[in-house]
């Protein structure tokens, strides 16, 4: 019962998911740096502020020139809540999901996240609750730092991808066929829900590719895994 935060287009980069530039006044960041007290002139840039989570998951997805193709014709860090319709910050959209229990998706084109591996655009993904990013192809390093957070990157098959299955944001994704384990390179399957009730029934490609991978996705992460791995060792 998966729904999509975002459907974002071709050679979406890591500056378009977290942006480093200037925090305006009136983003979400903005907003919870002036609850507390801080002046605009020292709100900085999202660059200066990265050991701050807080700022950092409300500048998620947040660059003013990204395009969610759910809200056509707009740009910036905005998302559409289903079933509602409401439209808002992809942060409050998340957040409003998050407490709805509804787990989130991404989709995007081909070469997703490319330019710098910043690994807040991964982190704050996770912090927004995306559990899968669904591609057309991603560059390496993301793909790396997703399984590094504990988001799944799952890559459709056969040419296939958010143009050819003319997807809107609307749909209800069912990912299945893990409950028994993960192997590198597996098929999982997909259920597609669409707002009239009709079904469609994918198959994406595992895009965890070495066994290292496997074991830091289970762990939750690759922090998680090492905790886990010290705790063990009596570290």
């Amino acid at each position: 019962d998966a729904k999509p935060l975002a459907i974002l287009g071709d050679s979406t980069t890591t500056d378009h998911i977290s942006p480093a530039g200037s925090i305006k006044e009136d983003s979400p960041a903005g907003t919870y740096l002036r609850e507390h007290q801080v002046a605009k002139a020292d709100f900085n840039s999202y660059g200066s502020r990265r050991g701050n989570h807080e700022v950092m998951m409300r500048g998620t997805f947040g660059n003013i020139r990204i395009r969610n193709e759910m809200l056509p014709g707009t740009e910036g860090g905005l998302s559409k809540h289903f079933p509602s319709g409401d439209e808002a910050s992809v942060f409050a959209t998340a957040m409003r999901y998050a407490e709805e229990g509804v787990p989130l998706v991404v989709v995007g084109g081909t070469l997703y996240g490319t330019g710098s591996s910043r690994d807040w655009a991964a982190k704050g993904s996770a912090l927004l609750g995306v559990k899968a990013v669904i591609v057309e192809s991603f560059e390496r390093i993301h793909r790396s730092n997703l399984i590094g957070m504990g988001v799944m990157p799952l890559q459709f098959k056969d040419g296939q991808g958010r143009e050819s299955f003319k997807l809107d944001g609307s749909e209800v994704w069912d990912i299945t066929g893990m409950e028994d384990g993960i192997s590198t390179g597996m098929d999982v399957a997909a259920k597609i829900t669409r707002a009239d009730g009709s079904i469609e029934d994918i198959t994406l490609l595992c895009r965890i590719d070495t066994l290292d991978e496997v074991e830091y996705y289970l762990h939750g992460g690759i922090l998680h895994y090492v905790l886990r791995r010290m705790i063990a060792e009596g570290g």
